[in-house]
């Protein structure tokens, strides 16, 4: 079938782009900056010249309008908290000083101050700096670097848009400040932050922008009628000004339900909503309120989050059916393309026929532009593209690679009672006591523990053929032998191995199972420097052999103290991968879920005690619609027992999350069923060990007292008091002692500093526990 040309030319466009640089040049010099290697001029003169890389990749692509302040040193929403001058009281000092230094203070901490909380960006496994407010929240608009990365895009000639937080997402997102009470709501200091966004508003419309980007993602998810005024609100008084430019607001991730028709009669010029899979609802939904007249639609129908090819087929159907629902319809990705890597073209290591199916940022471009030629000139503009295609999505529906019947028909084969413990959680835990012998308080890690530059440079050794397997393994054990003589003499109670021979918790996994691909290059952003390659799980899940069970047994042979076997979960396998589109993730969770089960067995088998089956994401992959959450929650919380319920009764086996709002998820938790859960507790001061007192959850849990994603050593005092605030929530005969996450950012002289302080913390608190 021939689409026809649409009647007002479709502009190609995306919402943001990855910050790192093909090479990781950003977390390069943002590192050497914190290291005094790099000075504060020569990491901005990086920043600018991958802005303009960026710039120049997207113009040359095709893309008629380019983003900018989407760029952050660290994260998009510290820059917004920056912007409206939303500086904590503790950090104020410092940013004065020094506005770079102290923003990575905020985001970093300092020996002497705590950095704001972190937690996930929707549903994503970005981070995000949690804003602090109060009701004596003063804001002051500082345009300084909206402005001026607006201006170096128009001094290249391009067409530019910028892109802030908007303001209603960005109060959605905040937190009460430390001292302020628990029930604050920071949307009510919306009146008060208006007028800042009407000032970068009108700064922006000076320096010569005439559309900017409104990014409203909170819309997405389920909002009280009070919100949903606020919402019309800010819109009607932000589009009431006069001294403006064009507004575009943009939501993504899902459906915007009842925020719809609020945003579609607020007087903006444009919105940009989600036509993927993922916001299933939108189309019909905007066609109900009678679409948008007189507006520009950015349609996303490119999905900014996964690696797949886009139909274009489909997506050209989607955007003819939208031509008639606006005044002018544009194409772009749904979301920012930070969500995926930079380039697939570079990688070397994938077979030619497997590429084909996979676009990253680049790709994806590529796409957008393709249809927004296609819905300008109509398909036979693009008939070679939408043939190459149609041919690309044939071939990866029909490969072998991704169907095992062994592997579904052991799925299939799955009972109720393969996912049921054989006795209940008291009985067990009399078992595990016993069989333990562990002291009120145990102390304990969550698994990696820091990689050396022996054990980085050996490697790379073997990488490049430097090495052999046995030189490697060599170095592995010596950082073994460290790691667990470390532990003892400190007195840690439950230790772990400390995972030097793993690249990654999901990575080092994916490897090993059938049904996965590895990339060298597709590096995302987790949070400021931290960039992880999440593997792409492209087809039917199985384990050929043991994964860790000779490298956990090892450690246990150096030690009469418990080592725990440190595994990642099956939902954040799935969450910390690109996941196949095209089987329900249930199914795939499954898959995993039996995989996992093998390797749990087996490390009983060999003698582990203690099995520690990490399910971060759990929280993080919860949908943003309250509607769609309970069958997700019936197959996560399936696919974490269905990996651990193998074991005898006085096997303890422990969970860990981290970085999320837990509340929500409590009785997920409880339903996982394991013996012991430690969770990250020091930035959100213990609010977890009172979610889950609250709930009445009754088994141990370890809620962190030790921030390990800055580095500063915390004070034995300072772990005592987070230690007695979690006594007072938690009894002691069910509290760990533990740090909120695992140690493989961190260097070792804080890491040993910082552990010792946590075990004089839990001797001391224990001593002053009643006999």
């Amino acid at each position: 079938m021939t689409t026809k040309p649409a009647a007002a030319a479709a502009r190609a466009t995306v919402y943001g782009y990855p910050r790192q640089g093909q090479d990781r040049e950003l977390k390069k010099a943002i590192e050497g900056y914190w290291k005094g290697r790099v000075d504060a001029d020569a990491l901005r003169a990086t920043a600018a010249d991958l802005r303009r890389t960026n710039w120049h990749q997207l113009a040359e692509a095709g893309i008629d309008e380019v983003p900018t302040g989407d760029f952050s040193y660290y994260d998009h929403v510290l820059d917004t908290t920056v912007m409206v001058g939303a500086i904590p009281e503790r950090h104020r000092e410092a940013v004065a000083a020094d506005p770079l230094a102290g923003y990575f203070a905020m985001a970093r901490g300092t020996q002497e101050v705590a950095p704001l909380e972190m937690t996930k960006w929707f549903d994503t496994n970005y981070h995000y700096l949690v804003p602090e407010l109060g009701p004596e929240t003063e804001f002051v608009a500082d345009s300084a670097k909206q402005v001026a990365e607006l201006r170096e895009a128009l001094a290249l000639g391009l067409t530019a848009r910028p892109v802030l937080v908007g303001p209603v997402t960005y109060l959605l997102l905040a937190k009460p400040a430390p001292g302020v009470a628990a029930d604050f709501e920071p949307l009510t200091l919306l009146d008060r932050l208006l007028p800042v966004y009407a000032q970068v508003l009108a700064d922006l419309r000076a320096a010569g922008a005439e559309w900017v980007q409104v990014d409203e993602p909170a819309l997405v998810q389920d909002r009280t009628p009070a919100e949903l005024n606020a919402a019309g609100r800010a819109y009607r008084d932000l589009g009431g000004l006069t001294d403006r430019p064009k507004l575009l607001v943009a939501s993504y991730f899902d459906r915007l339900g009842d925020a719809l028709p609020v945003l579609a009669k607020a007087p903006v010029e444009g919105l940009a909503l989600d036509f993927t899979e993922a916001a299933a609802g939108n189309l019909d939904a905007l066609a109900a309120v009678g679409g948008l007249p007189g507006k520009r639609l950015v349609a996303g129908v490119v999905s900014g989050r996964n690696i797949w090819v886009n139909d274009l087929g489909a997506s050209l159907a989607t955007l003819g059916t939208l031509l008639g629902l606006a005044d002018r319809v544009d194409v772009a990705a749904s979301c920012s393309l930070l969500h995926v890597p930079l380039d697939a073209s570079v990688e070397r290591d994938i077979e030619p026929q497997i590429l084909r199916w996979l676009a990253f940022a680049r790709q994806k471009t590529a796409e957008v532009v393709t249809l927004a030629r296609g819905l300008r000139h109509g398909t036979d503009a693009v008939s070679a593209e939408l043939a190459a295609n149609r041919a690309d999505l044939a071939s990866r529906a029909t490969s072998p690679i991704t169907r095992d019947p062994a592997v579904r028909a052991r799925a299939a084969a799955v009972t109720d009672a393969d996912a049921r413990r054989s006795q209940t959680y008291p009985e067990r835990t009399a078992a595990q006591r016993a069989h333990l012998g562990l002291p009120l308080l145990p102390t304990t890690t969550i698994g990696s523990f820091p990689q050396t530059g022996e054990l980085r440079t050996a490697r790379a050794a073997l990488r490049a053929g430097r090495i052999d397997t046995a030189g490697y393994e060599e170095r592995v054990k010596a950082e073994i032998q460290e790691v667990v003589s470390f532990q003892e003499k400190t007195g840690i109670d439950v230790l772990v191995h400390g995972e030097p021979e793993r690249n990654d918790m999901v990575q080092y996994f994916a490897e090993q199972l059938t049904g996965y691909l590895a990339t060298r290059h597709g590096w995302v952003q987790s949070y400021g420097t931290r960039y992880v390659r999440p593997p792409v799980l492209a087809g039917d899940i199985s384990r050929p052999e043991p994964m860790t069970v000779r490298w956990t047994t090892y450690a246990q042979s150096l030690t009469d103290r418990p080592v725990k076997g440190m595994l990642t979960g099956p939902v954040t396998m799935l969450a910390w991968s690109f996941v196949r589109d095209d089987q329900p993730l249930g199914e795939t969770a499954r898959q995993v879920a039996l995989a996992l089960r093998d390797e749990v067995n087996d490390l009983e088998a060999a003698g582990t005690s203690v099995i520690q089956v990490d399910e971060p994401a759990l929280r993080e992959t919860l949908p943003l619609r309250a509607a769609d959450r309970p069958g997700y929650l019936a197959w996560a919380t399936e696919a974490f027992r269905l990996t651990t319920a193998g074991v005898r009764p006085d096997t303890q086996i422990h969970t860990h999350m981290c970085y999320a709002e837990f509340g929500d998820i409590v009785q997920a938790i409880d339903d996982l069923d394991a013996d012991v859960i430690s969770l990250e507790a020091a930035r959100s001061h213990m609010q977890v060990a009172r979610e889950l007192a609250a709930h009445g959850y009754p088994r141990e849990a370890g809620p962190g007292v030790y921030d390990i994603h800055s580095p500063r050593v915390p004070s034995t005092e300072e772990a005592a008091q987070l230690l007695r605030t979690g006594l007072a929530a938690i009894p002691a005969e069910r509290l760990w002692v533990n740090p909120d996450c695992g140690l493989k950012t961190r260097g070792w002289p804080e890491t040993r500093s910082s552990l010792e302080n946590l075990v004089t913390a839990a001797r001391r608190v224990r001593a002053e526990l009643p006999a």
